[in-house]
């Protein structure tokens, strides 16, 4: 299913799968943002009790949704009797996008199905205004997208005075998806841009939220054909946080980019953006996304005409989608399968597996899907010399395209003439209204003439005045926007806690650095490669917890003072989210190296840090590289790739025990045979020989280790 976009409504913009229409495409986006449908509730004590244990589940799901979902059916089954109906709408709202996420469809529909009927049974406010919301979509089936978009603008009042920040939210990602549907793409960005600026508010999960809403943006770009910004939309979303945090929402942004990738035909960067995705999605055991992952990689083989390759993937990710009993997903795979048999000389069995797909498309009303189907299948028989069969789907292709084409016009002619009818309607009213204000004003001008003599001889007393103030005021206001703008300026690159670079203004940098890097190997100083030193606050959460948020700010202003003395003037050290910090030095050793993070360990490890009467032990996990690494070239390993290397070293010393860095100081076998084991599993290469490791301890700790509630914090990361 090569460069294969859904032209139906509401197109999801996904290489992935068919989401054919408004229900398929309202199931991705649910499964993409319903787990932010909080409810606000009464701050009754044991509901907020309850409350935070959903959220340690919802935690767990992102990372395992397997076992997330088993212990919030578990969840589920134990909430009192006398539990608030709020607590149980929300309990709902995250059990059904943890149903979708595992690819069970089925249940996901029912358990919002539940959702809806107790919001209706119990009234609560808040819940009924979302339900409000979402029932355009229901409106859109029955009477069209101007009835719709009509319902939705008619809610734009009631929606601004909500205090619920999460409807105001839902409510413009709605509203986005029916203008970018009906190709309103200008009015669709404005909507997107206001979530971002929302989602900061939001009560829960701001950061899944943001990174989502990229996606949608980057959805938004590939829909206008604009590949290049759906990619920079890609880069702003990774740049809110990384895999280790939020790797759900790291697996739906990677496939976005991949895709914007291949449609820029940098498909070498797009298969590695697919594999990054699958790593992930199989180590947080997410079925649905790994699903997703496999189907764009044998795609992605298709393109590069590696037809053994795509139809492994093919097999493999078919069989997940029939084990979670998801049809679209079987269908789908099915094409490539084919494809890829059909392009190996296989071709009555790969044509026959198609025409399956095609017949699971035609009876579900695709016909978008159906028509680049046949497109496919027509130059499968053409490459295989069967050109009797290549000419039938060619003129089947004609045939659907042209009623296509006729039925899409059909709807957007009556799109188009409902618009105007209710715009002649508007105008209507307004012309009514402004004969009616003229004939009041004829009545009022008389007594106005009447008091303008008197107001311009006082007009000329104040005028001067008047003015006087203004300029000042004006002198005034331009210091204050010159001052807000420096500020704004500092901000953009810098975290506002730390005051270190932020994670946008690495990237920023690294933008530049291809050419950067070729120069350098012109002018022979390529063998002093970059450094990259990732870093994780050990038991932040503990710290968090035990002496609260206030102290954990306090801590993590240290560590960015502390890192920032112990590195050298031209390395740049940034808060990379959360209590993960990155510091890049650049043209360096592999001495200065293990130097450095000995450095960082004991600087950090070495003194406990002091606030008030209050002594914290804190230490670091790191994980460290060299980009190029091991002279590697960068088209094989880029500063990316390395640094998700980086990333699953530092796991590594989590699980060795903390307060530790391990460090990749060379290949021993070629890159080829390296690449594919070291980017995917990190100790399966060191058990394989393929890798030498560095390991740097940090500074003995006499303190016991941090506990909270008795369980003991070497449990968590």
């Amino acid at each position: 299913m090569r460069h294969f976009f859904h032209k139906s409504a509401f197109n999801g913009i996904r290489k992935l799968r068919v989401f054919h229409g408004v229900k398929h495409y309202l199931l991705w986006q649910i499964s993409v943002l319903v787990l932010l449908m909080c409810i606000a509730f009464p701050g009754k004590a044991d509901d907020k009790a309850i409350m935070q244990e959903l959220d340690t589940i919802q935690t767990l799901s992102d990372r395992n949704n397997e076992e997330g979902l088993r212990q919030l059916l578990q969840f589920k089954k134990n909430l009192p009797a006398d539990v608030s109906p709020a607590v149980r709408l929300e309990t709902l709202s995250v059990l059904s996008s943890l149903y979708f996420d595992a690819g069970n469809t089925k249940l996901g529909r029912q358990t919002l199905t539940e959702l809806e009927n107790l919001a209706k049974q119990v009234q609560l406010k808040d819940a009924l205004l979302i339900l409000e919301i979402y029932d355009a979509y229901n409106i859109f089936e029955k009477s069209g997208f101007a009835t719709a978009v009509a319902h939705l603008e008619k809610m734009a009042d009631k929606v601004a005075n909500s205090d619920n920040i999460n409807a105001q939210f839902r409510y413009r990602a709605t509203l986005a998806a029916f203008y970018s549907s009906n190709f309103r793409f200008d009015q669709a960005l404005k909507q997107y841009l206001d979530m971002l600026k929302l989602s900061d508010q939001l009560p829960r999960r701001q950061m899944q939220a943001k990174m989502a809403t990229w996606g949608l943006i980057s959805g938004l770009y590939l829909q206008m054909k604009d590949p290049e910004k759906a990619l920079t939309a890609t880069t702003e979303a990774l740049a809110v946080s990384s895999s280790s945090i939020a790797p759900k929402a790291f697996v739906e942004i990677s496939i976005s980019r991949g895709v914007a990738l291949s449609s820029l035909k940098r498909n070498d960067e797009a298969l590695k953006e697919y594999e990054s995705a699958l790593r992930v999605a199989k180590e947080e055991k997410l079925p649905y996304m790994v699903a997703l992952a496999l189907f764009n990689i044998a795609d992605q083989y298709l393109i590069k005409k590696d037809y053994k390759r795509a139809e492994a993937y093919a097999r493999e990710a078919m069989a997940k989608s029939e084990s979670m009993d998801d049809t679209w997903g079987v269908a789908g795979a099915k094409v490539n399968l084919g494809l890829a048999l059909g392009y190996q000389g296989k071709v009555k069995q790969g044509g026959d597996l198609v025409k399956e797909s095609i017949a699971h498309f035609d009876k579900n009303h695709a016909k978008s899907d159906v028509e680049t189907i046949i497109g496919e299948l027509s130059h499968m028989y053409e490459a295989a010399g069967w050109y009797k069969e290549a000419l039938e789907q060619v003129r089947q292709q004609q045939k659907l395209s042209d009623e296509i084409f006729q039925s899409d016009r059909a709807k957007a002619v009556a799109a188009l003439q409902e618009e105007f009818d209710s715009e002649q309607r508007k105008r209507q009213i307004e012309i009514l209204a402004k004969d009616n204000a003229l004939k009041d004003a004829d009545i009022k001008n008389h007594r106005l003439k009447q008091m303008v003599a008197l107001l311009a001889s006082l007009v000329g007393i104040f005028g001067g005045c008047f003015i006087y103030m203004l300029y000042r005021r004006s002198k005034k206001l331009n210091a204050q926007l010159q001052e807000v703008n420096t500020q704004l300026e500092f901000h953009a690159v810098r975290d506002a806690l730390t005051g270190l670079h932020n994670r946008r203004s690495f990237i920023n940098l690294m933008v530049n650095r291809t050419g950067r890097v070729e120069n350098e190997r012109r002018e022979g100083a390529y063998r002093n490669p970059d450094c990259m030193v990732l870093m994780d606050i050990d038991h932040f959460k503990n710290i968090n917890d035990t002496w609260g948020h206030a102290i954990g700010d306090v801590v993590l202003k240290e560590v960015a003072t502390r890192l920032k003395n112990v590195v050298r003037d031209e390395d740049m050290v940034m808060r990379w989210g959360g209590e993960e910090f990155l510091i890049y030095s650049p043209k360096s050793n592999p001495e200065q190296i293990t130097s450095l993070v000995e450095r960082v360990l004991k600087t950090i490890g070495d003194k406990p840090f002091t606030h008030g009467a209050v002594t914290i032990p804190v230490t670091v996990t790191a994980g460290f590289i060299s980009v190029p690494f091991s002279d590697v070239p960068e088209e094989f390993c880029d500063w990316e790739r390395a640094l998700q290397i980086a990333d699953m070293a530092l796991y590594l010393g989590k699980t060795h025990g903390r307060n530790r860095a391990y460090g990749l100081a060379r290949l021993l076998v070629p890159h080829e045979d390296a690449l594919p084991t070291l980017t995917h599993d990190l100790a399966a290469a060191i058990r394989d020989n393929m890798v030498e490791i560095i390991e740097v301890i940090g500074p003995p700790q006499d303190l016991a280790p941090i506990t909270v509630s008795g369980y003991h914090a070497a449990n968590q990361a």
